[in-house]
């Protein structure tokens, strides 16, 4: 059975990603509107009714926007620790008591034919997660909004086929620009957001013969450039004897729209 991955958006202003077998498909995080993801699935050959579940890494708007909406439309079941739920921003609206799901970080939950693993992540929300999901030996894992590289993290990443993982800021970039002060330093602690070259040390670690794909992502319209994020992590990589094109492929997640579909058999 094939496990199905892409992309509809990354970046700090929305992110969901599709993964999906023949039998079942779901949404990790749905943080742009309703039609933005309708849109998406509809390059996938998809539509809100083929969704089965929405699984909801932290309550930040550019990751819960569109939930409320999807759910109410399409019936669709929403998954969330209870930090999470209890701190859902009031913009995303009422959902259905039957749809609102509990998960629990590090506990496996079958969904249908995936295995789906919630885990810890380090990041200034109420109880965040990162996700693993799995088919027979294929696993993905999604792994942004993170701080710091965290023992963790580390573990859930290694053994991953395909791993989407922020790379969301170049340091000097940031430093020097326009955010403010406070803004700077919540991104840059320790439960703020990786940076690329924290990304390329991260996957330093883990890579090993079982990833294939590698994507980069939430990356920072204001503080990176998808050719900063790829060079400054591929030179790391690369230095350290891996070959990119050769050993595993590696791409920046575009910000909106679904421009790669991988298949994992």
């Amino acid at each position: 059975m094939s496990l199905r991955f892409a992309t509809i958006a990354s970046s700090s202003s929305g992110n969901c990603v599709y993964v999906g077998t023949e039998n079942t498909n779901i949404l990790i995080d749905a943080g742009l509107s309703g039609k933005k993801v309708e849109e998406g699935l509809s390059s996938l050959g998809l539509t809100g009714n083929d969704i089965d579940g929405i699984f909801v890494t932290h309550e930040h708007s550019d990751h819960v926007k569109g939930i409320g909406v999807l759910s109410r439309r399409y019936n669709i079941p929403i998954f969330a620790t209870e930090g999470t739920w209890g701190n859902m921003p009031s913009s995303i609206g009422q959902i259905r008591p039957n749809l609102m799901k509990d998960i629990y970080a590090e506990e496996y939950c079958a969904f249908n034919d995936l295995t789906i693993k919630p885990f810890e992540i380090p990041h200034d929300a109420a109880q965040p997660v990162g996700y693993t999901v799995g088919v027979n030996n294929t696993k993905i894992t999604i792994a942004t909004d993170i701080g710091h590289i965290s023992d963790t993290v580390l573990e859930n990443v290694k053994g991953s086929s395909l791993v989407l993982l922020e790379a969301n800021h170049d340091v000097e970039m940031l430093q020097y620009g326009g955010y403010p002060q406070s803004l700077k330093s919540r991104i840059l602690s320790d439960f703020g957001h990786l940076s690329n070259v924290n990304a390329g040390r991260l996957l330093d670690t883990v890579i090993d013969s079982s990833v294939k794909y590698v994507f980069l992502g939430h990356l920072s319209k204001e503080n990176n450039t998808p050719r900063l994020a790829y060079d400054t992590v591929s030179k790391i990589l690369t230095d350290n004897g891996a070959v990119i094109g050769g050993d595993f492929n590696m791409w920046v997640a575009p910000p909106e729209g679904v421009k790669r579909k991988i298949e994992l058999v």
